[in-house]
């Protein structure tokens, strides 16, 4: 059995916030939208069918959990879900919050406008901003 291992992409793009039972949950090192990652802390992971029945469950779990802390934090006006994994097939899902002014608007985020780094300080103040709603939600 091999062990969990985070895809070097998915780590060089985003920041880590937290640990939730399953999943890594990153923010993805895009200003653009705010956009979190959830990444399964499993081995050899591509799809959602790849999980067992009870860990299906459990991602579906943190992906409304996460996205109830993204809207919390941001009073985004939409949250756009999905695993797309094209590529990078290790299992990811992206959460992201959408507003009728943000540069891709009405349409999917990817390659509309170049990614914008985080100012150092932001990116601080964000991560804790959602580390404290991961926390308090789950009281």
């Amino acid at each position: 059995m091999t062990s969990f291992g985070l895809n070097v992409r998915l780590e060089g793009d985003s920041y880590f916030i937290v640990d939730l039972p399953l999943c890594a949950v990153r923010l993805m090192k895009d200003a653009n939208y705010p956009w979190l990652l959830l990444v399964p802390r499993k081995p050899d992971l591509v799809e959602v069918i790849d999980l067992g029945e009870e860990d299906q469950q459990q991602l579906m779990r943190e992906i409304v959990l996460a996205s109830k802390v993204l809207r919390s934090v941001t009073n985004c006006e939409k949250l756009n879900v999905g695993a797309l994994g094209n590529q990078v097939s290790q299992l990811h899902v992206h959460i992201i919050g959408r507003f009728r002014n943000d540069a891709a608007w009405p349409g999917p985020v990817w390659g509309v406008v170049p990614a914008e780094p985080y100012e150092p300080e932001k990116a601080d103040v964000l991560i804790e901003q959602f580390w404290n709603a991961f926390s308090s939600e789950g009281d």
